[in-house]
């Protein structure tokens, strides 16, 4: 199947709130839609994970995470034009869906993130994929993409398609050509948290 057949099945697995197996330009990713709190709910229910955790998201270029972060920090701008190597950037102040109350049915607002997606402080981290595959999916669905590690809460990072839990594969909606893991470096992302200050924290080198 051709890249862009691909690129089709998932966007249409998105649409309908389901979940993606995917890889990307560091290891392979479960992926839903960011702005979608039922869809991320599955994804923290699939790892396990206490949704209490913010996720890291992928988004196609600045001006995508411009319309989901309430502003950019000047560092930030300057880091994403001079980095060659993926980075995730912790962002303050994100566009966020509301958190329903007990019992009733969360919101979707294609213009705000998913309330489970965010820190409690309201941060998101988000990246700009090194990888075509990656960058035309999230271009083409026009909003962010969850981009988690897909393994089960706890359990080590799968670096390649074949390290993936058979309980993940099966589990998911849509799982994408093995094939197209080639672009991917099978190493996590360097994770920068930084501040309208400029101030700047390294999380994970």
């Amino acid at each position: 199947m051709e890249t862009k057949e691909i690129i089709n099945e998932c966007l249409e697995v998105l649409r309908s709130g389901g979940l993606i197996l995917y890889p990307t330009d560091t290891v392979w990713g479960i992926g839903c839609d960011a702005t979608d709190p039922e869809a991320v709910a599955k994804v923290f229910a699939l790892k396990k994970r206490a949704d209490s955790k913010s996720l890291v998201l992928l988004a196609s270029d600045m001006d995508m995470i411009a319309r989901y972060v309430r502003e950019i920090p000047e560092m930030a701008v300057q880091l994403v034009e001079v980095n060659d190597s993926p980075m995730t950037i912790i962002y303050p102040g994100a566009f966020v869906s509301e958190r329903p109350a007990e019992g009733e049915k969360p919101v979707k607002d294609r213009f705000s993130l998913a309330y489970n997606t965010v820190a409690e402080d309201g941060s998101v981290g988000i990246r700009i994929p090194m990888m075509d595959f990656c960058t035309d999916l999230v271009r083409r669905f026009g909003r962010p993409v969850v981009s988690t590690s897909a393994n089960i809460s706890g359990e080590p990072t799968p670096k390649t398609f074949a390290d993936i839990p058979q309980a993940i594969k099966d589990s998911v909606d849509y799982v994408v050509d093995p094939l197209l893991e080639s672009g991917s470096t099978g190493k996590s992302s360097s994770i920068i948290k930084v501040g309208l200050d400029a101030a700047i924290e390294i999380i994970r080198k």
